[in-house]
């Protein structure tokens, strides 16, 4: 995919899907859902095997991100339009010739038999600049793409549906907390943040949500979505700051979303408000497609919740959604998937490290020593958990078995 045409080459970001099995031709259109999951991807990738390329390809769409669907005020626009002058793609597809005037002769034709470009084209007669037939994604051209992105945008101006949708908010949230916890590069935990604090002051009233916010106005629906999705976008930043105030803020909307949405005879969550919507059915939207389900972000937040706090009420509402969500899946478990991560984790904790702060300035110096994914418990000195040696303790489990109390954080 990062080969493909699928990500602009010159804009960097992803479209919405490819038409063809190599990820040459997309619908060009790019969502942000897509790019934040996609930098959720490459992000835990890059965790996982330190590949370069993974880390620069999360850092490249979220540059693309920050540049051209970001407000001032720091929420995420919805949507850039694959159309202009009436033609799908247009924008993104170049001539032969077009590559040797602006970079030219003999540099443009360098450029081209890396990019793929050639005279008869690869698409219709265009070319979508590509890498698919390079053995590798290096190359030193830099320069030349910084001319041909600033050729292209003399073409026109791409329609941005600005709308601001809270749950897609949320994902992009995650998404800037992640890549900044294995960069440690700060203005993407700052991005994050900005865009949390945008929520706060319009889609969020206390403990009621709003859907979106378009043209200065906020609307008054709410789905499980949106409670679901943004739950998850507080932990993410709760685990990336240790601030304690993003996990309140989780527990408080958790509390709201069971009272608004759970269906209490049946088990698991209803996608609307059961008295707010005028629908002869009341919905269940299970299955994960282009972005999770509400049930599917639910079982996740409340298994995540139920390792962070250790609350007993969390570990019956995860073990109740669980039995609902596996009645589900079990007839198509490849459209649950995030549902089946979910159960993987509360199967399978990741490690649990309790942390006894000696001073409160240890705290800042932690945010970039923790390990990529974990779950983090800060607790007040007590006869449980004392601080040794007069310093910030950690006290860590893993793998079902609990180590000796250490001030060493070892991952």
């Amino acid at each position: 995919m990062r080969k493909g045409g699928i990500f602009d080459q010159i804009g960097y970001g992803f479209s919405r899907y490819s038409t063809d099995r190599y990820f040459l031709v997309p619908h060009f259109e790019k969502m942000l859902y897509d790019n934040a999951l996609l930098i959720m991807a490459y992000t835990a990738a890059y965790s996982m095997t330190n590949h370069p390329i993974y880390l620069d390809t999360a850092k490249k769409t979220a540059e693309y991100i920050l540049r051209e669907m970001t407000s001032p005020e720091g929420g995420f626009y919805s949507a850039q339009d694959a159309d202009s002058e009436g033609t799908e793609g247009k924008f993104y597809t170049f001539d032969y010739d077009e590559i040797l005037n602006v970079l030219g002769e003999e540099q443009g034709r360098k450029f081209a038999e890396c990019f793929d470009i050639t005279p008869d084209g690869n698409f219709e007669g265009k070319n979508i600049l590509n890498l698919l037939k390079n053995n590798h994604l290096h190359h030193s051209f830099d320069r030349e793409l910084k001319l041909l992105y600033d050729d292209r945008k003399k073409r026109t101006v791409l329609h941005l549906d600005d709308k601001i949708l809270l749950s897609w908010n949320a994902l992009m949230i995650i998404a800037f907390s992640m890549l900044f916890r294995v960069s440690h590069q700060e203005s993407y935990l700052e991005t994050a943040k900005k865009a949390q604090k945008f929520i706060e002051m319009h889609l969020c009233d206390k403990n009621q949500l709003c859907h979106c916010w378009c043209n200065g106005q906020h609307s008054e629906k709410v789905f499980l979505d949106d409670y679901a999705f943004y739950l998850a976008a507080l932990l993410e930043l709760y685990h990336s700051t240790l601030n304690s105030d993003y996990l309140d803020t989780a527990e408080k909307l958790c509390t709201e979303a069971v009272r608004k949405f759970a269906d209490y005879q049946n088990n698991g969550f209803y996608l609307c408000e059961p008295d707010h919507h005028t629908l002869f059915l009341d919905p269940k939207e299970t299955t994960d497609g282009a972005i999770p389900s509400g049930n599917s972000v639910m079982t996740y937040d409340l298994v995540r919740l139920c390792q962070i706090t250790e609350q007993e009420k969390y570990r019956e509402l995860a073990e109740k959604q669980i039995t609902f969500m596996s009645a589900q899946a079990q007839h198509d478990p490849a459209g649950y998937s995030l549902f089946l991560l979910s159960v993987l984790l509360y199967e399978n904790p990741p490690q649990h490290i309790t942390i006894v702060l000696k001073h409160d300035d240890d705290l800042f110096a932690l945010k970039n020593q923790l390990p990529f994914f974990s779950t983090i418990t800060i607790v007040p000195e007590s006869k449980a958990y004392s601080c040794i040696n007069d310093k910030t303790t950690f006290y860590i489990c893993r793998d079902h078995q609990c180590f000796p109390p250490t001030n060493e954080l070892i991952g």
